[in-house]
């Protein structure tokens, strides 16, 4: 069963992956991010801002702005890792339902990957393209970190995949070496640091994807030290999972909140990681936070709700993830197609514009416009080839018994 839309033929998935691949590419796949602010030729000519408070005010006053005024204050567009990592995969899955020819375009983005990576660091990492000031610490441009080189480093692994160019194998497992080093315990606690090397951290997400990574590499290069160091972690988050079956962002009391994408984020990366593992110890875990996951964050209309338990905001990210989640998930819920039908419906129909791009946020009194090509676009168009992959591959397996058919009914008759 393919992903059944009801919006109209010209606002089809794959009209609409064209048009957002089509905006990329005339935008040299660079552009604003919602924690860009720091990034500012006004802010850096000016020292008194430089502190934590006057950080997270101008940073979360350019977030939830509806007017982008970025240009006014001398924010440039960037070039981000993350987002380059997340176009090539989208490439690649595009490329497979033959929407993308030109195999060059997908090796330029992979030599940007190599360009982008993080200066005076032993190991093949990634961080952003912007610094950035977290509750407690503020996190240098361009300093490596688990989640962004996870992300870029998978995309290493199907570029070697689809290219066998070794480079790319050998980054990726460098950038595993790298996020080993970052595990660490106390006896109670098996997890990865995250936001910094420093940060003796217990994030969920950042736990599952690194693990799934380790997993991932092991089939090409096994390895039991990224074996045993993914099951630590994994085994670690998964009991940190409530009743309900959901996670906590992570375990301080201040990250107790449980939203959609990063819930997205365990559920696929778990989902895979029993998979390169050959294991069916998570897959209950896996069950009981997809069916929390179907239950609680989505509206009956098709909104992709950002938090569990209310309504707004509806956030760009959220839906790309809803979209890949649901497709990646759907064989443990008979309604995933469909609510992810009804998510793309929603999405299209509120948050994307004619010129070629998905909003940021729609929220009760108004919608963000923004465009934001790390947080928004490079993670719809991932998601798109998702859609369009999976709706591929599902044709081709009912258009296969209706072949066996009629040749049977040809024997017959003869």
């Amino acid at each position: 069963m393919s992903v059944s839309v009801k919006s109209d033929g010209m606002l089809s998935p794959k009209s609409v992956a064209l048009s957002l691949l089509d905006y990329c590419r005339k935008n040299d796949w660079a552009g604003y991010d919602p924690y860009d602010a720091l990034n500012s030729r006004i802010y850096l000519a000016l020292p008194f801002l430089h502190s934590r408070w006057p950080r997270l005010v101008l940073t979360q006053t350019l977030k939830r702005s509806p007017i982008n005024i970025r240009p006014l204050v001398g924010i440039p567009r960037t070039q981000n890792a993350k987002a380059m990592g997340l176009f090539a995969e989208a490439l690649i899955k595009l490329s497979e339902v033959g929407l993308v020819q030109d195999g060059g375009e997908v090796e330029q983005i992979a030599d940007k990957i190599m360009e982008l990576r993080s200066p005076g660091v032993s190991h093949w990492a990634w961080g952003y393209s912007f610094p950035w000031q977290t509750r407690t610490i503020v996190v240098p441009r361009g300093a490596p970190n688990l989640v962004c080189t996870t992300f870029v480093a998978n995309s290493l692994v199907s570029l070697y995949e689809a290219t066998e160019r070794a480079e790319y194998l050998d980054a990726a497992i460098s950038a595993a070496n790298y996020i080993v080093s970052l595990f660490w315990t106390d006896g109670a606690t098996e997890s990865f640091s995250y936001p910094l090397a420093s940060e003796k951290s217990r994030i969920h997400n950042a736990n599952f994807l690194a693990a799934a990574l380790l997993g991932r590499l092991c089939q090409h290069v096994p390895n039991d030290r990224f074996l045993e160091t993914a099951f630590r972690a994994v085994r670690y988050s998964a009991s940190r999972q409530a009743e309900d079956g959901s996670w906590p962002y992570g375990e301080l009391p201040k990250q107790q909140w449980i939203d959609n994408f990063h819930t997205g984020y365990n559920l696929c990366a778990l989902r895979d990681f029993g998979v390169y593992a050959e294991t069916t110890e998570f897959d209950d875990a896996v069950r009981r936070g997809y069916q929390f996951y179907v239950d609680n964050f989505f509206r009956e209309d098709g909104a992709a709700k950002y938090f569990h338990d209310r309504a707004y905001p509806i956030d760009v990210h959220c839906v790309a993830q809803s979209l890949i989640t649901l497709v990646q998930l759907q064989d443990l819920c008979p309604r995933s197609l469909e609510i992810a039908g009804r998510v793309y419906d929603w999405a299209v129909n509120h948050m994307w514009s004619r010129s070629g791009y998905f909003y940021y946020r729609v929220l009760p009194v108004c919608t963000i416009r923004t465009s934001y090509m790390r947080w928004g676009q490079a993670w719809m168009l991932l998601a798109l080839a998702t859609l369009l992959r999976d709706n591929a591959r599902t044709d081709r397996q009912a258009l296969a018994p209706r072949r066996a058919s009629r040749i049977r009914t040809i024997e017959h008759v003869g």
